[in-house]
């Protein structure tokens, strides 16, 4: 299975959701994957989104079998607020939160994840 132990790989996907948000609030940035072409984007049912993660050890993980060349990029809290929500909002786009392997991880609309990562 995965290589790491990490909390938050046993927990079901709503608790490891609030408990990103909460990560991601105190570190005060949010993980990503790229590549050469961007972003790593993902597909659920009828939704593209970008899968964020709390930390770079999670984000790891997903950087496996088509993924594999892709590597962590952290983003600060305040210009993922200022320049990635808004852009998420315009491309309609949706944000997984902390997928990890074989669980996509809860999916968010940008407005709904800025306002949680407000709050928490």
């Amino acid at each position: 299975m995965t290589s790491i132990s990490h909390p938050l790989l046993a927990v079901s996907p709503q608790n490891r959701a609030q408990q990103t948000v909460e990560m991601i609030a105190s570190g005060a940035q949010i993980w990503i994957l790229t590549d050469n072409d961007g972003c790593v984007m993902l597909t659920s049912e009828d939704e593209d989104g970008v899968p964020v993660w709390p930390d770079e050890a999670l984000a790891r993980l997903w950087a496996t079998d088509d993924w594999a060349d892709c590597q962590p990029m952290a983003i600060s809290l305040d210009k993922w607020m200022s320049k990635w929500t808004p852009g998420l909002m315009q491309d309609a786009l949706v944000i997984m939160v902390c997928p990890v392997p074989g669980e996509e991880g809860e999916v968010m609309a940008p407005e709904d994840f800025a306002a949680a990562l407000q709050k928490a």
